[in-house]
């Protein structure tokens, strides 16, 4: 069942094939920023199955500390933010669970970059936390 969501007006859809690769809540700063909250929740799927469907998103490129080249997808109508590219992975993306039809199947696997994280914010004590990124998951830049 492909994984379907777009922005908060509408103006730009998407849709997913392929199976999540981590679903994971990012506590890094710009993911604050971005969110406006404690953490962003995403999910990271394959690329190559992953579309547009309606309209065309605005794209906003920083370098993260690490290096890498973020590339976020916003609504260029209502601002929101819908998914990212990182440059040490472009065979992924990530997908803000939030602006999917149906985000209820979620389950995080693990708090990311936690060095970050508000001292307000209380984390489910079940998953791992990781400071940065996981050893071998989505993002961690390939040796």
């Amino acid at each position: 069942m492909p994984m379907i969501g777009g922005c908060l007006c509408g103006a730009v859809r998407y849709e997913c094939s392929g199976e999540p690769v981590f679903a994971l809540l990012c506590h890094c700063r710009d993911c604050q920023r971005q969110s406006g909250s404690a953490y962003a929740a995403a999910v990271r799927v394959p690329a190559a199955s992953f579309r547009v469907t309606r309209g065309e998103p605005k794209l906003y490129i920083k370098t993260a500390d690490s290096g890498n080249r973020i590339t976020r997808a916003f609504c260029p109508e209502c601002g929101c933010m819908l998914f990212l590219r990182v440059s040490a992975r472009p065979d992924l993306v990530g997908i803000r669970v939030g602006t999917l039809d149906d985000p209820s199947w979620f389950r995080p696997e693990a708090d990311i970059f936690v060095q970050s994280a508000q001292p307000w914010d209380h984390m489910n004590p079940d998953i791992p936390k990781y400071a940065t990124y996981p050893p071998g998951q989505a993002y961690e830049p390939r040796s």
